[in-house]
């Protein structure tokens, strides 16, 4: 069994969002975009950082501007770089996010194939890995080869080495070749993980149900399963334990940009936990760190972008009092 060190390894993707300058506007429409870091396992490892956690991203990053710049970016932020590689053969991944009048996203994304989706499983930093406390993924790395084997070797040595797993599926089907394929592979390893965080919109996309219920929720839970986790946006979220359920109420504040915000809400989620196991097992525990989560979550909100919108503690401590 890993030492409680607190760290938390992240696995996946960082890539650079095109932003329109313009809210409420198509791409086409866009005058201008700003580049904002992204990608949702990078998010979360700064997330952690920003909230005075001990953050490792793994991925690899094309050896370009982008790349190197979205490096930087995670060493600015505290978060540990022992697990990048830089592939010279291709490109950082980009993504074009619009921010439609409702403050929702609509993605374009240019990877053909991008540097993170060449990671083989001989290039994992397995020490690193195998030092984790929690270990976090999604499933963009699940779409192609040699990614997928990455991914699923990491996720072995981790288990293997005691570490607690951590899933947040992350839908973007504009990736994926079919839905049928995206469905497939983010349950092919859904019975491994033991905290798993879904959005109401991606339990419907996985259930095929319309209804955001308990039995809709309860159709995905496997016996390795320590919380299972439906966020709701502004409403909060609904957990699920072996042995209680419930909802913790959301924060209302003025949204001008979701991107990010369940990546922040599942970096404070897993910072908690790290710092204390008991949070699994003990219902008035749970609710508190919940809400604590969602506030984050709340405060990505009020910013454009990911990253410069991610919460210290203090920020997230005042939302909590004042409510």
């Amino acid at each position: 069994m890993t030492v409680n060190n607190g760290l938390i390894v992240s696995f996946g993707e960082m890539l650079i969002d095109f932003v329109p300058t313009v809210s409420g506007v198509s791409l086409a429409e866009a005058p201008g975009f700003l580049n904002a870091p992204g990608g949702a396992p990078a998010n979360v490892a700064i997330a952690v950082a920003r909230l005075g956690g001990k953050a490792a991203f793994v991925g690899k990053l094309g050896d370009d501007e982008f790349g190197h710049m979205l490096a930087g970016i995670l060493k600015q932020n505290g978060v540990s770089g022992q697990g990048i590689l830089f592939d010279q053969g291709a490109r950082t991944a980009l993504a074009f996010v619009t921010l439609r009048a409702d403050g929702e996203r609509e993605f374009m994304f240019y990877r053909n194939p991008s540097a993170d989706m060449l990671l083989t499983p001989d290039e994992l930093n397995l020490e690193l890995i195998r030092s984790a406390n929690v270990f976090h993924y999604g499933s963009i790395s699940l779409i192609v080869e040699p990614c997928r084997s990455a991914h699923l070797r990491a996720m072995e040595v981790a288990k293997e080495a005691g570490a607690l797993l951590s899933y947040d599926p992350n839908l973007r089907l504009p990736l994926w070749p079919s839905a049928e394929a995206a469905r497939t592979q983010i349950m092919s390893i859904w019975d491994k993980a033991e905290v798993i965080k879904v959005s109401d919109n991606e339990l419907e996309f996985l259930t095929g149900s319309d209804k955001i219920d308990d039995e809709s929720a309860l159709s995905l839970w496997h016996d390795n399963l320590k919380l299972l986790l439906v966020t709701l946006g502004e409403k909060g979220c609904r957990y699920y334990t072996k042995n209680f359920r419930g909802t913790v109420d959301g924060f209302h504040v003025k949204s001008v940009d979701t991107t990010g915000a369940g990546d922040s809400f599942v970096g404070a989620l897993l910072c908690k936990i790290v710092a204390d196991r008991s949070v699994l097992e003990e219902e008035a525990k749970l609710k508190e760190v919940l809400k604590f989560a969602n506030a984050c979550g709340a405060i990505t909100t009020t910013k454009k972008g990911a990253i410069p919108a991610l919460p210290t503690e203090p920020e997230v401590l005042t939302l909590v009092k004042g409510k």
